[in-house]
C-alpha cells in the first residue's frame, strides 16, 4: 500500500522543530501541500519567534515539496482561526490537522498557581477548539477529514508534576471521541496520539520532584537504560501520526500510543461488574468489590448508549440465568 497526499492539504501546528517538524517534512513529501505552524521559542512557551516555523517551510520548499508558515498562536480563537484559513487561501481546502503544538511546565498539583493552570488549558485543550472547529466546518462542507489530536502518558497514566498538562492534556481524550461520532456522518475521521519522543518540550521537564518518589526514579533510569531508548526519537513517532490522518486510515474515536518503536492501541473499558437488583448499602459495595474490579472480560464502550447497552445485556443474561430450571 501506497500512502500518498497529493492533493490534499495538512495543517500541522506546533511543527517547528520535534515531532510536528517531522510530521511536516513526512507529509510534503508525500505531495501534501502543508501548513507550518509554530510559534516559536522555547520548550515552556517562552520567547516567541518566527524563524522555526520559516525555516522548516525553507527546507520543504527546497526539497520540492510545498508549505507556507503560520506563526499564530493556538490559544485565542483568531490565533487557531487563522491557521485555517492560511490553509484556505493559499491551498483552497484542508485534508486533515494535527494538533500537536504545546508545551510543558511543571509544578506540584497544591501548589499550581491559576497562570500555570489556565496556560495549560489555553494552549493544549482549547487550542484544539479553536484549530479544531474551524478545520471541522471546512472539512464537513468537503465530506471528507482527518484530526488528530496530540495527548500525553502524563494524564492518561499519570506522572508528578504535570497536573494541569496531564488535565489538558486528558481534555482531548473527551474532544476527539465526541468529534469521531459528530464527524462519522461527514466522513471526518479523529484520533489521539499518545507519543514518546526526546524533543524541546520533553527537555524542559523539571525532574526536582523525582527525589519524592524513589520508587518512580528507579523506573525512570530502568526505562532510560532499555533497549527502546535509543528509539525515543520524534522520527518512530511519525510514521503512525501520518497513517492516522490518511486517506486509507479508517480508524477513529481511537488513542494509540507511539513510543520506543512500540505501536499500539490504548483504551478505555468497563470491567463486567457487580449487579444489584435492590438498591445496594455501602458495605454492599464493599462487600462486591473484587467483581467491581475484575477485569476479566471487560467492554468498550463507544458512547453511553453503548454502556447502557452493555448493562442491559448483563441484565438479561443474569435474568437468563437465573430463570433456568434447576437440573434435575
Amino acid at each position: 500500500m501506497d500512502i500518498s497526499f497529493e492533493g490534499q492539504v495538512v495543517a500541522v501546528t506546533g511543527a517547528g522543530g520535534g515531532l510536528g517538524k517531522e510530521y511536516a517534512l513526512e507529509l510534503a513529501r508525500r505531495g501534501a501541500s502543508v501548513v507550518v505552524n509554530d510559534l516559536g521559542g522555547l520548550g515552556t512557551g517562552e520567547d516567541a519567534t518566527p524563524e522555526p516555523a520559516n525555516l522548516v517551510v525553507e527546507e520543504i520548499r527546497d526539497s520540492g515539496g510545498v508549505a507556507v508558515a503560520s506563526h499564530a498562536s493556538v490559544a485565542t480563537r483568531d490565533g487557531g482561526e487563522s491557521i485555517i484559513t492560511t490553509a484556505l487561501t493559499e491551498y483552497g481546502r484542508v485534508d486533515a490537522l494535527i494538533c500537536n503544538a504545546g508545551y510543558l511546565d511543571t509544578g506540584k498539583f497544591d501548589e499550581l498557581p491559576d497562570e500555570k493552570i489556565n496556560s495549560m488549558i489555553d494552549v493544549h485543550l482549547k487550542g484544539a477548539f479553536f484549530v479544531g472547529q474551524a478545520a471541522f466546518r471546512v472539512m464537513k462542507r468537503q465530506g471528507y477529514g482527518r484530526i488528530l489530536f496530540t495527548g500525553s502518558s502524563s494524564g492518561y497514566f499519570g506522572n508528578p508534576g504535570q497536573a494541569s498538562y496531564g488535565a489538558a492534556k486528558t481534555g482531548l481524550l473527551g474532544l476527539s471521541n465526541i468529534i469521531a461520532v459528530e464527524g462519522e456522518a461527514h466522513g471526518i475521521r479523529s484520533n489521539v496520539l499518545l507519543p514518546g519522543a526526546n524533543t524541546r518540550l520533553a527537555s524542559s521537564q523539571d525532574w526536582t520532584w523525582v527525589a519524592d518518589y524513589p520508587e518512580l526514579g528507579a523506573m525512570i533510569e530502568r526505562a532510560q537504560n532499555a533497549p527502546s531508548s535509543e528509539r525515543i526519537d520524534p522520527r518512530w513517532v511519525m510514521p503512525l501520526a501520518v497513517y492516522l490522518v490518511s486517506q486509507q486510515c479508517q480508524a477513529t474515536h481511537g488513542t494509540y500510543s507511539a513510543v520506543g518503536g512500540r505501536y499500539a492501541r490504548v483504551f478505555v473499558g468497563t470491567t463486567p461488574g457487580w449487579y444489584s437488583a435492590e438498591l445496594p448499602s455501602v458495605e454492599a459495595i464493599a462487600s462486591a468489590w473484587d467483581a467491581v474490579e475484575n477485569r476479566t472480560g471487560f467492554t468498550e464502550p463507544l458512547t453511553p448508549y453503548h454502556e447502557l447497552c452493555d448493562i442491559n445485556d448483563g441484565w438479561a443474561a443474569l435474568i437468563a440465568e437465573h430463570s433456568r430450571p434447576a437440573a434435575e
